[in-house]
């Protein structure tokens, strides 16, 4: 018998386009080593998975290449945030009164 095997999937979306790839991985695999797997890069050359901001079905991980996955984990790779959402808050505030 081979090694044990999930089936996960990787997910980055744009305003404009979004792509989710279904892969099987070893058990044990980290959701970093899952996005490097997924080949995501492809269809999105600037993420970096060094640095991209990571979660599971909405929630952060903090450590992604430490995040062992588990049988139907949806890893999502998170953009960089283009305004502080305080100041986001403040801006729709001011625009109100």
């Amino acid at each position: 018998m081979g090694d044990a095997r999930i089936r996960v999937e990787v997910a980055y979306a744009l305003p404009d386009k979004q792509k989710v790839i279904s892969l099987n991985v070893p058990a044990g695999c980290s959701a970093y080593e899952a996005v490097v797997r997924s080949g995501i890069r492809e269809f999105f050359p600037e993420i970096d998975p060094d640095s991209a901001k990571l979660g599971i079905f909405g929630k952060a991980i903090a450590k992604p290449a430490e995040h062992v996955l588990h049988d139907g984990d949806r890893v999502e790779i998170y953009r960089p945030l283009k305004i502080d959402p305080k100041q986001a808050r403040l801006n729709r505030a001011k625009k109100k009164a």
